[in-house]
């Protein structure tokens, strides 16, 4: 545009830095968030919830919100009345990966996710076949299919006027003026695919997302939201270091042409599989500490705080990230 400048500084850095889906640090206690084919992987209905906020105090900053649940396709059991939220008088374990039987998994993803003058919600459904390679070692595939809606917020753009900067913009540039009036909710399907290998002592992950990108497209808004695809791989080890203390390295690739390969790495220690830490380092990005615990046979809990490593760590006071798990007809 020739008379106005349209700042979307946190649009453009979640498209060329930090790629168009949603970042979650603790990837790894709920991996069916970044791929499908995790869905089902523990013998119960596993729900999370997360609230997450990057960059605090930078402004506008990148904001993250879902609601996730995945269950298994068997006969109905019934699950013990407990309606009490009590903290258990002793550590309560995570619960056992079980492998070496044919699973059937759905489950649904809601997602909200707000970065500068753009918002996107996204609702999907998920299904994942788990087949037993051997008695300790299963092969998951999985899809998820969805609909998200993009929005532009006008209310959230900062636009200068060109003949008094520190005044607000009253109108008078056609081009960002039509654009503005051209507005409208715009629906895109989503299709995902995973597959995932799995035992209880290691994991191995590859996902793609938004596979269609905007092929399948709804509404006469005239945002252009370029979709990508987005592919992620993912694969760690569990390692026993004595009865009560077990560490786990992992890492997570994802890549998005054209913007560079994002590589994190993660350390995570488990104190008697019940109350864990986890540093992870996401390269050129951030440093992520992570803490977290088994509140009870029903509910588990996680923080995270991310510690910018970028030049916008001179504006920000880091990232935060909460998630809550309801573990419902566990055994």
């Amino acid at each position: 545009m020739k008379k106005i400048l349209l700042i979307l500084s946190l649009v453009c850095m979640s498209n060329v830095f930090a790629q168009q889906n949603p970042q979650y640090s603790q990837y790894l206690r709920n991996q069916y968030m970044i791929n499908p084919a995790a869905a089902g992987v523990y013998d119960f209905t596993d729900i999370t919830m997360s609230g997450r906020w990057q960059w605090v105090g930078f402004g506008d900053e990148p904001r993250t919100a879902y609601l996730s649940g995945s269950t298994l396709l068997k006969k109905k059991t019934k699950v013990p009345y407990n309606p009490a939220f009590r903290v258990s008088n002793g550590p309560v374990r995570n619960p056992e990966i079980k492998t070496g039987k044919l699973k059937h998994a759905v489950g649904g993803q809601l997602i909200a996710d707000q970065y500068g003058a753009f918002r996107k919600m996204q609702l999907s459904g998920t299904y994942a076949i788990h087949l037993p390679i051997s008695n300790n070692l299963n092969l998951s595939f999985g899809t998820k299919l969805g609909l998200s809606n993009n929005t532009f917020l006008q209310e959230k753009a900062v636009v200068l006027n060109q003949m008094d900067p520190s005044a607000p913009y009253n109108g008078g540039d056609a081009e960002y003026d039509m654009f503005v009036q051209n507005q409208s909710s715009k629906y895109i399907m989503d299709l995902s695919a995973g597959l995932y290998l799995y035992s209880k002592k290691m994991f191995f992950g590859i996902a793609a997302d938004n596979l269609t990108k905007d092929f399948a497209e709804f509404g006469s808004g005239s945002t252009n939201f370029n979709t990508k695809m987005h592919f992620n791989l993912t694969g760690g080890v569990k390692i026993d270091l004595n009865d009560d203390l077990m560490l786990m390295p992992a890492i997570l690739l994802k890549y998005m042409q054209p913007a560079p390969m994002s590589i994190e790495g993660s350390l995570q220690l488990e104190y008697k599989e019940w109350l864990w830490t986890a540093f992870s380092y996401r390269h050129k990005d951030a440093i992520v500490g992570m803490i977290g615990m088994n509140i009870s046979e029903r509910f588990k809990l996680g923080y995270s705080y991310d510690f910018s490593l970028s030049r916008f760590n001179d504006f920000s006071s880091g990232g935060h990230e909460l998630v809550l798990g309801l573990m419902l007809g566990r055994k």
